[in-house]
């Protein structure tokens, strides 16, 4: 064992229990923020529109500061990024985190000197309180590998700009630059296919311990290294023991993951975003990860059935209930002010604060008033393929409003690894499922609104092939889960 596990158990304990005094006061913890970032921000341009020093409690904030998504932030973002100082924080940000916007083409998300270290420090945090629990620290003698996006930063107008993983990839503590992989040179490497390929030419002859990236993705490592081998990942890194992951719900990924593995492997589930950095994973045997209440955001809450109405009501942590599904709106010591980050997510504690995503609030289908949201398709799948051979690469769905014949339904897209001898047998359990999950599609099938979904089968790689057609190969990119139009699904098929 090495100095450097040695030291990495009291170091966890000495992290557990700072994180322990702002779980356990929560409230307080979240209005010391607040007001903190209401003070800090009051001389911007920003705080000076919305009369930031009349601000003292939250409904003073609800009054002054609307709920935004980027396109109604962009004018002030268009400052920043032109190089005007002090517009939505303190001075000039220090990245520019660029991701992909459907509606708004590209989007500048600010990241801060005061907002970077949560990024680093939160996904550090993740590892050293599975090491507090688990009392396992041997996996930091091996390599690590964290599946991400090229490190390669441009500037603009003083500021730097990159994806957000290629941002935090130059923030790697000095204590893991050895254990870390890939090298540089292949994580400057654009083409996704060319950089996995790469990656796994690397990576094949090292004591890899831990795995990390978008499930999606790292699937896509992991079958290359099969093919390559002929071996189970787990055969070709025994002492590979520690999965981490975030983007998307591991859940439909596990079955595969576990035969591509050949083992079990114990995983950590991250909230990471180009906005902040918003929870991980604090215990394993218990479901939701632990929200940053002390990272610099300010969390505001809006039940997700009435986001659309006029109004809608918002709370802060303290009146937050289990198993409502919430649209997440934060204010941040990035400059971003009651922006809505389009994550729905619920809590699955309150003492502490831990949470699951359950969707987005713009993924969704309600083209028949049914309401049905990303968690509750993939729990369908996880439920219709547990205890069976079946595994499931990829799948969204869709509406199908005007069928060739008969009533419309949900059209179910799914790339199987190993498919049903019954296709329609898994529909039934998948239709099942669903309905016992929302009231609202049980109603329309019993009502003879629609008819029970039915499944398509996608070609192998057809998902990696759409995503490659629309240049979302790789990186931070993910299917969405489903859609209230098709247009999505018609470019699969």
């Amino acid at each position: 064992m090495s100095i450097k596990s040695i030291l990495a158990k009291p170091f966890a304990k000495k992290v557990y229990k700072s994180i322990q005094k702002w779980a356990n006061n929560p409230v307080e913890t979240q209005e010391k923020i607040f007001q903190s970032l209401i003070a800090s921000a009051g001389g911007t341009t920003f705080g000076k529109d919305h009369d930031f020093i009349s601000i003292n409690t939250h409904a003073d904030f609800v009054k002054r500061v609307p709920v935004r998504d980027y396109e109604a932030l962009k004018p002030y973002v268009e400052k920043v990024v032109a190089g005007e100082k002090n517009v939505l924080w303190k001075g000039l940000p220090l990245y520019f985190a660029k991701t992909s916007g459907t509606t708004s083409g590209a989007k500048y998300i600010p990241i801060t000197k005061e907002s970077m270290p949560s990024h680093v420090e939160s996904a550090r945090n993740a590892i050293l309180m599975y090491i507090h629990e688990t009392g396992n620290a041997k996996f930091v003698d091996g390599k690590m590998i964290f599946l991400q996006g090229s490190p390669i930063l441009t500037e603009q107008n003083g500021v730097q700009l990159g994806r957000l993983s290629g941002i935090v990839a130059h923030y790697v503590p000095k204590y893991l630059q050895k254990n870390r992989l890939p090298s540089l040179a292949t994580n400057c490497i654009d083409d996704w296919e060319t950089k996995v390929d790469a990656i796994v030419e690397e990576t094949l002859p090292e004591n890899m311990t831990i795995i990390s990236g978008i499930p999606s993705w790292v699937q896509m490592y992991f079958e290359k290294i099969q093919q390559k081998t002929g071996q189970k990942v787990g055969d070709v890194f025994k002492n590979f023991n520690l999965f981490i992951f975030g983007g998307v719900n591991y859940e439909p990924y596990r079955a595969k993951f576990e035969n591509l593995i050949g083992r079990k492997v114990d995983s950590i589930e991250l909230y990471p975003a180009s906005e902040g950095f918003f929870a991980f994973q604090d215990k394993q045997n218990e479901k939701g990860m632990l929200l940053q209440l002390n990272s610099g955001i300010f969390y505001e809450f809006i039940k997700a059935d009435e986001f659309f109405e006029n109004n809608p009501k918002r709370i802060t942590i303290g009146a937050v209930e289990l198993g409502v599904n919430y649209v997440m709106i934060i204010s941040s010591n990035a400059g971003l002010w009651g922006y809505n980050i389009g994550d729905t997510i619920e809590f699955t504690s309150i003492k502490p604060y831990r949470v699951i995503v359950s969707g987005r609030i713009k993924h969704f289908i309600s083209a028949f008033g049914e309401h049905v949201i990303g968690k509750e398709v993939e729990h369908a799948m996880q439920e219709a393929t547990a205890n069976s051979d079946v595994r499931v690469s990829e799948f969204t769905v869709a509406p199908q409003i005007n069928p060739s014949e008969g009533l419309p339904y949900h059209e179910w897209f799914v790339e199987f690894e190993n498919e049903p001898d019954d296709l329609s047998g898994l529909a039934k359990k998948l239709d099942a499922s669903l309905q016992k999950q929302n009231s609202y599609y049980f109603d329309l099938i019993k009502g003879k609104v629609l008819q029970p979904l039915k499944i398509t089968k996608v070609e192998i790689g057809g998902f990696q092939n759409y995503m490659k057609s629309i240049g979302k190969l790789g990186g931070q990119n993910k299917i969405p889960r489903l859609s209230n139009d098709r247009k999505i699904v018609e470019q699969i098929k």
